[in-house]
């Protein structure tokens, strides 16, 4: 396609990409119409190569199992996958992913999910989330034509290629009910547009959208895969989830910490800091200089009972907050969240490097 005589890939969008987050504090759960208004709004900041949304709290009724969403380029790839998975683990269903086929939108591939349990008899010292994480691993980088691109609990991703509001209709939000949402609209800078490729990436609880661009991804990568991680999607995006998961489940660092590893203060302003602060972040910067995303980002990162926004140091992707009684919101662009609340009680934008976080009160959590 020619834009004012040039080609798409001949220049770059500077803030293209749009994110859009919504949680309800108290775990009241609505259907998937308000993130699909919001992120709608911001059409511009996608060209129709990837939409997608995470949703939490959407399958009350399978909370104790992984909920595996899977996409297939044929079938020899579906009955490989589930006799992996029926040797590796229980299904307990299994079953298409509703759609709605919309005809702005073509090759989608075949998109399952599977609510599986782990036997303990399988984990041979593994913890559960390891052993998870590895089937996930293993499908991706050894079943030819397989894609797990969702494994939590009670949670679910949905993604593929097309406009966001598209997919929002392709995969039926409207029919599902979750306390959190999360949305991405894809403007592709450097990596190619293909369904597994799309925002949120997710793995266990976690997933990620960004608008941006992670320049530090080949050292990322290096850096996981001493770790077990596999990084087989063919974009930057992926790696800040599975550090995400490395330094929080598998390191436990608190939630503040590993946001300091992501996006540490610069050295001037480490060099100003209290001594035992100082000495702290140092440590921190030596440790995991590894993991340090380069780069400019702003992300939306949610988690079972937590929703994160977190943007570069100098801020050089923007984020907006919103706060309407136990509800947060997070866009890319204020008229986004102003369009499903029209009036919040603040509005900020939050300073560079510095999370923003909401998190289920402690009666919803433990529901």
């Amino acid at each position: 396609m020619k834009a004012g005589g040039l080609r798409e890939g001949d220049f770059r969008i500077p803030s293209g990409c749009a994110v859009a987050g919504i949680m309800n504090e108290d775990g009241k759960r609505f259907n998937g119409e308000k993130i699909v208004q919001a992120i709608s709004i911001m059409r511009e900041r996608s060209n129709g190569l990837g939409g997608g949304f995470s949703a939490y709290g959407i399958y009350p009724e399978f909370k104790d199992y992984y909920a595996f969403h899977v996409m297939f380029d044929h079938e020899e790839g579906r009955h490989g996958t589930e006799t992996f998975l029926q040797e590796s683990t229980v299904v307990v269903k299994s079953e298409a992913i509703p759609i709605r086929k919309q005809l702005s939108m073509t090759d989608a591939p075949l998109l399952w999910r599977y609510f599986l349990e782990v036997p303990k008899s399988r984990l041979n010292g593994l913890t559960e989330e390891d052993y998870v994480m590895r089937l996930v691993m293993h499908v991706n980088d050894s079943i030819e034509g397989a894609f797990v691109f969702s494994s939590g609990k009670n949670m679910g991703v949905f993604k593929g290629v097309g406009y966001p509001e598209d997919i929002g209709r392709f995969f039926r939000l409207e029919e599902y009910e979750g306390y959190l949402w999360t949305a991405h609209g894809r403007f592709p800078t450097n990596t190619p547009g293909w369904w597994g490729g799309a925002h949120p990436f997710s793995l266990l609880g976690w997933s990620v959208v960004h608008n941006g661009e992670i320049s530090s991804y080949g050292i990322n990568k290096r850096y996981l895969e001493m770790f077990g991680y596999r990084c087989t999607l063919m974009t930057d995006t992926e790696v800040i989830v599975y550090l995400l998961d490395l330094l929080m489940r598998k390191h436990n660092l608190p939630l503040d910490v590993a946001c300091l590893v992501l996006a540490p203060p610069f050295w001037r302003d480490i060099d100003r800091m209290e001594e035992n602060r100082r000495e702290a972040v140092t440590a921190l910067r030596m440790i995991y200089g590894s993991a340090l995303l380069n780069g400019p980002f702003s992300v939306i990162i949610a988690h079972e009972n937590e929703m994160i926004g977190l943007t570069d140091r100098i801020m050089l992707r923007p984020l907006v907050i919103a706060r309407k009684e136990a509800t947060l919101y997070m866009a890319s662009e204020e008229a986004a969240i102003r369009e499903v609340c029209p009036y919040p009680d603040r509005v900020w934008t939050p300073k560079g490097g510095v999370p923003v976080m909401a998190r289920l009160n402690e009666a919803a959590a433990v529901r």
